[in-house]
């Protein structure tokens, strides 16, 4: 039988794993470091293992929960602002309008679908200060990972062009109630001050050709592709995609008529 903290049956649907270390929790906290008025939002709250501690030192925040149970017992508490939806639909754009300031985000995200939180969050990056996140430790290597290692990819490529990601704490699986079968990490997301001017969507297309022979050489595809789109540039060919830096995917990307 699957395990119930405070009454509430976790739901695999949700993806629903809650934080119950306190020690993690804390080291957490002081990783977000929350400060009174700050427009804090945390996606999942859940049980409000990590809200009750942030809020307490910042005051109030808004919290995004789409399990309609937990949504009502958030609601009884005067110091939350819920938001009850699916964190993919939220406009984060027009909650930062609303608090008046850039937005501090924060969450244990559901690891079934956080790479589509990730990118929604990315495509309104602008609203954001920075963001603080529990995933899959797997995730936050790739997301982190430098050229030539093992898990430089895709996903780390279209993250670092527009922020700078750091692991700052690695979570077990105990720390968590049902645990999860995967080891777990906190990463930083700070937005770059002075982001390239690039049109992210010609990025995102050539970052998927250069990484859909990740074994051969990049003559094999991102040069056909490139020929095609006689795409005139000094961009060495004869390497791997994980070899390539995420600067001159940038630079590939605006000379192929990319520049935001």
């Amino acid at each position: 039988m699957p395990s119930t903290v405070k009454n509430h049956q976790p739901r695999k649907r949700f993806g629903q794993h809650f934080l119950t270390d306190s020690a993690v929790i804390d080291g957490i906290v002081r990783c977000i470091d929350p400060r009174p008025g700050e427009p804090l939002v945390e996606i999942g709250p859940g049980l409000a293992a990590l809200t009750d501690p942030v809020v307490a030192r910042c005051g109030r925040l808004s919290v995004i929960e789409l399990d309609r149970d937990l949504a009502a017992r958030l609601r009884r508490r005067p110091e939350l602002d819920v938001i009850e939806s699916d964190v993919l639909q939220v406009d984060f754009r027009a909650l930062a309008g609303r608090l008046g300031a850039k937005l501090r985000v924060v969450g244990n995200l559901p690891y079934n679908i956080s790479s589509p939180i990730l990118f929604h969050l990315l495509g309104q990056v602008e609203a954001i200060e920075d963001q603080h996140f529990m995933l899959q430790k797997e995730v936050v290597d790739r997301m982190a990972a430098a050229p030539c290692s093992r898990d430089y990819g895709r996903l780390s490529v279209m993250l670092q062009w527009r922020y700078d990601i750091e692991d700052v704490l690695d979570v077990p699986p105990e720390a968590f109630d049902p645990p999860p079968q995967v080891d777990s990490a906190v990463v930083r997301m700070l937005p770059l001050q002075e982001p390239p001017a690039i049109d992210p969507r010609r990025l995102e297309e050539t970052v998927a050709v250069a990484f859909s022979q990740r074994r051969k050489l990049l003559r094999h595809s991102l040069g056909r592709w490139l020929e095609e789109r006689r795409v005139d540039s000094a961009f060495d060919l004869q390497r791997r995609a994980e070899e390539v830096p995420v600067v001159e995917y940038v630079a590939l990307a605006v000379a192929c008529g990319g520049a935001g």
